[in-house]
């Protein structure tokens, strides 16, 4: 898609592509020699896998700030950086997991508790891909009350012990990224040449209390979480992300994306449409941004559907795969490799080839 593309273009090209869409579903069927073919020699890196944090439990607890806590059988899991994670991947055929901290929480924290805290954790996690640097890499967490303090510590990951990068989840204290306090961050990763995972995270109080505050807490908290609310919040953030600037302030900046996109795909037209020309400072088109500084994981959506749309619109170019191991099934996830219908040269695309590339594995 050229930079220059006007919105009757780039409108048609989606369409065009989507014309498609009925006979690429039905080639999903494929047989299982096929799958077995795929299967066979496929090296699998997946991007958004992660790790508990006790050390941030019993701070948040220290503070007197409420922590939701995983269940008990997905808590061992996500503490398990051993055995147990490695026969998980191996059943599955996965090669390689990017270890992350996945969550709201450390931001809450004072300044000082939160940078040595998220020091703390990332050491962890150091001494994990240093225990099995075949298996194992991972993206730092970052003290984000403190943006230079975060800066600073995303520096010292990645240039001491090797990180890929860093994940953020969500919102900072009701604050999104476009918000200029966290340019140092992202002057960091550029200058370091290093993505940013823009993972999601639970909704402002606010947010909270108006949206849900009606309904029953667990439907409540699912509705506003990984059912619906945050990724479609995750997608917004971004778009607020593009129309802010941040992207031609920082043209080298990249940013990962979880669970297909974000509900992206399947309305970057429209908001191409609507708020490109509502920003003529911007020095290419909304959905632009989306082929220059960003790429999308498959994390925790293993159907056919959501990934042709991501497909078609993305291209493989920009797509990595992803898990979103435990709260998702490493075998339902590498299922979805087996079994769909593209090309060899695009799923070694998506299995590895842009994750060697972009995190330099």
């Amino acid at each position: 898609m050229s930079s220059k593309m006007g919105r009757r273009e780039f409108i048609g090209a989606a369409a065009v592509s989507a014309l498609a869409l009925p006979a690429v579903l039905k080639g999903m069927e494929t047989s299982s020699e096929a799958a077995a073919a795929k299967r066979s020699g496929m090296r699998v890196i997946a991007v958004e896998e992660h790790v508990g944090t006790p050390q941030l439990s019993a701070a948040l607890k220290a503070a007197g700030i409420n922590a939701r806590e995983a269940p008990p059988a997905v808590a061992a899991k996500l503490n398990d950086l051993g055995a147990g994670r490695l026969a998980d991947m191996d059943a599955a055929g996965i090669d390689m997991q990017v270890l992350s901290v996945a969550g709201d929480g450390l931001e809450k924290l004072d300044r000082d508790t939160g940078i040595a805290v998220a020091r703390d954790i990332n050491d962890m996690l150091a001494n994990a891909v240093k225990s099995h640097p075949d298996r194992f890499a991972a993206f730092a967490v970052l003290p984000l009350q403190a943006p230079d303090a975060a800066a600073a510590e995303l520096e010292r990951c990645v240039t001491k012990v090797g990180f890929k990068g860093a994940l953020i989840s969500g919102t900072i204290n009701g604050r999104f990224l476009d918000n200029p306090a966290f340019q140092p961050v992202f002057a960091a990763a550029e200058k370091l040449d290093v993505p940013i995972y823009l993972h999601p995270g639970p909704p402002p109080p606010a947010v909270h209390q108006a949206y849900f505050g009606d309904l029953p807490a667990p439907l409540a908290y699912s509705l506003s979480t990984s059912a619906w609310g945050w990724h479609v919040e995750t997608g917004m953030h971004t778009l607020r992300m593009v129309v802010a600037g941040v992207f031609d302030r920082f043209p080298k900046l990249q940013i990962l994306i979880g669970h297909m996109g974000e509900n992206l795909p399947f309305s970057l037209v429209r908001a191409d449409d609507r708020l490109t020309g509502l920003n003529p400072h911007l020095k290419q088109r909304v959905a632009e941004y989306f082929r220059t500084n960003f790429y999308i994981t498959t994390s925790a959506y293993f159907t056919a559907p959501p990934l042709l749309c991501a497909l078609q619109v993305f291209g493989a170019d920009r797509m990595l795969f992803a898990v979103d191991y435990p709260f998702s099934s490493n075998a339902e996830g590498r299922k979805m490799l087996d079994i769909a219908a593209i090309s060899p040269n695009d799923l070694a695309k998506i299995t590895h080839k842009n994750s060697e590339g972009l995190l330099k594995l």
